[in-house]
């Protein structure tokens, strides 16, 4: 029966101790190790698939249950937001000038057949129309706004016949504090 020999065609000793063994000895170690860590990296990133499938999934459904909130509570923020505006504009109005205050004083100052038909009050002047039954009743009105001190001037502007009424009579008249 024939012996079982192992037959090595490269010899062991000189082809470790020459340039080239020692050269291609090295290169497959390290290319094994890098083949080794490229084979870790790689199985890292599929395995970090998986979580990061379950965060984007997770994040999805976040976003989604969100924006139906915000949806769903839009018709109330607009409400909210135009009442703000409109107490934004009174608080700055109320501010600025007192206007009902100066209202009042125009209005104590009334002849008994006057009419007002417009009230027109800025921060610094008032423009007045209305209509009277009489021409005194007119006079009477600016005079009484001539003597109040918190004007400094009155201005009749336009006296017309009503166009509504032939015995009364339109006027305007404009007033600076």
């Amino acid at each position: 029966m024939p012996k079982n020999t192992d037959i090595n065609l490269l010899p062991q000793q000189e082809f470790e101790t020459s340039t080239v063994g020692r050269i291609l000895k090295w290169a497959t170690g390290t290319f094994r190790i890098i083949v080794i860590i490229t084979e870790i990296v790689v199985m890292g990133a599929f395995l970090s698939r998986f979580w990061l499938d379950a965060q984007n999934s997770t994040l999805t459904d976040s976003i989604k249950v969100k924006s139906a909130q915000i949806t769903a509570q839009s018709d109330l923020e607009k409400q909210f937001r135009a009442v703000q505006s409109q107490l934004n504009i009174f608080s700055q109005l109320s501010e600025t000038h007192n206007s009902s205050q100066r209202i009042e004083d125009i209005t104590s100052k009334l002849a008994p057949d006057i009419t007002l038909s417009g009230l027109s009050i800025s921060e610094t002047s008032a423009q007045i129309k209305g209509t009277s039954l009489s021409d005194m009743g007119i006079a009477q009105f600016t005079a009484n706004l001539q003597a109040d001190k918190s004007f400094k001037d009155v201005e009749i502007g336009q006296v017309n016949s009503s166009q509504n009424n032939p015995v009364a009579t339109d006027f305007s008249i404009s007033i600076t504090y």
